[in-house]
C-alpha cells in the first residue's frame, strides 16, 4: 500500500465521515502515549480481548510504587495505612466513574472472579430459577452449574439468527414465568463480547419489576461506552479493568447494590473476610461490606493503578472514544459488503447487526472463497500474524453465538457430549463435520482510520479474479 494511496483513501474517508475530525484529539493521545503502535507498524484489532495501556499510566503507577512504603492493608502500621488509603481511593474512583453511590465495590482477580462470587453466593434452592440468553460469556454460563448443584432450574432464552439480538417476545415470556420461584436471577451482557450487540439496558428494570435479581456483565461494554449506574441499576455488575484501560491485568470488580448485600450467602470464610473466627467454637463472623468477599490479601500494589486508569479514560474522554468507535464501525459496515470476488461472490460475511444502532465496535466475520466456501480461520490468522495484525479467532468463550452462527442443533450437540468423556474444538469439528468458530476484530480507545484501512487492504488479498 503506497503512501499516496493511503492519503487518497483518507481524504475520501473524511469526505464521507466528516464527524471523524471531531475525534482528532485521540490521534494526539496515540502519538503521545501509544506511539509503540505506529513505531512497531502494528495494527491492533483485539481490544475486546485486551485493551492497551498508555505509557503515562505505567509511569505514574511506577512513580507511586517507588516513592511510597506499602504494606499489607490488614494492619494499622504506617505502610498498611498508606496501602489502605490508596485502595480506598481506587474504590471511590470506581464509584465516581460509574456514578454508583448505591453500590459497594468488591475487588476481584478478574471479571470471572466477580461472577464466581455470584455463582457461589446467590441463594439458589430447588425453588429457584436462573435465566440467561444464548449470548453470554462462559464465565456467566458457568453459574448454571452452581444453580444445578443446588437443585435450581435454569432456562436459556434464544437470540435472533439475523442480528444476534434477543428475541424480545420470548424473553418477556420467560421473565413473566416462574412466578412461584423463591429466588430468580437473570444474567445478561450489556454488550456481546462476540457480536458487538448492545443489549437493551431497559431489560434491567423490566426484570426487576417482575421479581428478578439482575446480573449485568459489563466487561465488553464499559471500555467504549459510559455506564451510569444511577440511571440503570442492576443488582450486580461484573467488570474487568484491563479490558477498560489495559493496565494492570489481574484485577476486576463486582459491584453489588447495597440493599442486595445481605441476599448473598458466602459459603466459606478466609483471611481478611472475617471479624472473628474460632477453631474451638467452630464458628465465625463475616466482615460487612466489600471485605466479606475480598479473600486473603488483596492486590494492594496494583489496585492503586485502577484510579490512574480511570483518570486516564476521563482525560481521553469516553465520549470521544465512543464516537470514534461508532464512526469506524460504520465505515466497516459500509465497506465490507462491497468486497467481492470477480464473479460477484461476497468475500466477507459479518454476523450480527448490519448498522451501528445498538452495537459496539466488535465484529465477528468469516472470509469466503469465490465458490462461497468459508476459508479456515486459523489460516487467515496465520497470514494476519505475518502482516503484524492482532486479530482473534475461535469461539471466544461464547458457545451460544457460535452454535447459532454455525447452525448446530441441540440434539447433535447433546449426542456429542454424551458419547465421550473429553473433547475439544478440533475433535468436535472433526466429529460433527461442521464448522466451528470465526474471525473477530474489535475496535477500541486508540483505533484509527489507518488501522481499519490496512485491514481492508489485507482482506482484499483473498479476492479471486
Amino acid at each position: 500500500m503506497s503512501t499516496a494511496t493511503n492519503l487518497t483513501a483518507k481524504e475520501d474517508f473524511l469526505n464521507n465521515y466528516p464527524e471523524y475530525e471531531a475525534t482528532k484529539t485521540l490521534d494526539k493521545w496515540r502519538a503521545k502515549d501509544y506511539g509503540r503502535l505506529d513505531d512497531n507498524h502494528h495494527v491492533y484489532l483485539d481490544y475486546t480481548g485486551g485493551n492497551l495501556y498508555g505509557t503515562s499510566q505505567v509511569k505514574t503507577h511506577h512513580d507511586f510504587l517507588l516513592n511510597n512504603i506499602l504494606g499489607n492493608p490488614h494492619s494499622s502500621n504506617p505502610s498498611s495505612i498508606k496501602s489502605t488509603e490508596a485502595v480506598e481511593n481506587a474504590r471511590e474512583a470506581v464509584f465516581k466513574f460509574f456514578n454508583a453511590p448505591d453500590y459497594i465495590c468488591v475487588f476481584t482477580p478478574n471479571a470471572t472472579g466477580a461472577l464466581k462470587i455470584i455463582g457461589e453466593s446467590y441463594p439458589f434452592t430447588e425453588k429457584s430459577h436462573f435465566l440467561l440468553p444464548f449470548d453470554n460469556h462462559n464465565s456467566v454460563n458457568g453459574i448454571r452449574e452452581y444453580a444445578k448443584n443446588k437443585g435450581a432450574s435454569y432456562t436459556y432464552s434464544p437470540i435472533q439468527i439475523e442480528d444476534l439480538k434477543f428475541q424480545p417476545d420470548i424473553l418477556q415470556n420467560h421473565l413473566e414465568s416462574h412466578a412461584n420461584a423463591d429466588k430468580k436471577l437473570f444474567a445478561y451482557p450489556a454488550q456481546s463480547n462476540v457480536s458487538g450487540v448492545k443489549h437493551d439496558l431497559g431489560w434491567i428494570e423490566i426484570a426487576q419489576k417482575l421479581g428478578w435479581d439482575v446480573l449485568l456483565d459489563a466487561s465488553a461494554f464499559v471500555p467504549t461506552s459510559k455506564l451510569d449506574l444511577s440511571t440503570y441499576q442492576p443488582d450486580f455488575v461484573s467488570l474487568s479493568f484491563y479490558k477498560m484501560f489495559g493496565y494492570p491485568t489481574g484485577l476486576g470488580a463486582l459491584l453489588i447494590k447495597k440493599d442486595k448485600l445481605k441476599l448473598l450467602k458466602k459459603p466459606w470464610f478466609a483471611g481478611g473476610t472475617v471479624t472473628l473466627a474460632s477453631v474451638m467454637a467452630e464458628n465465625f463472623f463475616l466482615e460487612e461490606s466489600h471485605s466479606r468477599y475480598e479473600d486473603g490479601t488483596i492486590n494492594y500494589l496494583d489496585i492503586p493503578a485502577i484510579k490512574i486508569g480511570l483518570d486516564h479514560l476521563d482525560d481521553i474522554g469516553m465520549e470521544n472514544i465512543n464516537q470514534r468507535v461508532t464512526i469506524l464501525s460504520q465505515y466497516i459496515l459500509d465497506t465490507f459488503p462491497t468486497l467481492k470476488h470477480d464473479n460477484g461472490t461476497p468475500l466477507i460475511k459479518i454476523f450480527g447487526p448490519q448498522t451501528t444502532d445498538n452495537r459496539g465496535g466488535t465484529f465477528i466475520l468469516n472470509i469466503f472463497d469465490d465458490q462461497g466456501n468459508p476459508l479456515p480461520f486459523l489460516e487467515v490468522e496465520r497470514l494476519a500474524n505475518h502482516e503484524n495484525f492482532s486479530i482473534r479467532t475461535g469461539c471466544f468463550c461464547n458457545p451460544g453465538i457460535d452454535e447459532i452462527n454455525n447452525n448446530l442443533d441441540q440434539e447433535t450437540l447433546r449426542t456429542y457430549f454424551e458419547t465421550r468423556e473429553a473433547g475439544d474444538y478440533f475433535d468436535m469439528q472433526k466429529s460433527l463435520d461442521q464448522m466451528r468458530g470465526a474471525i473477530r476484530i474489535s475496535l477500541g480507545l486508540m483505533s484509527n482510520f489507518e488501522d481499519v484501512y490496512k485491514f481492508i487492504e489485507f482482506l482484499k488479498t483473498f479476492r479471486k479474479g
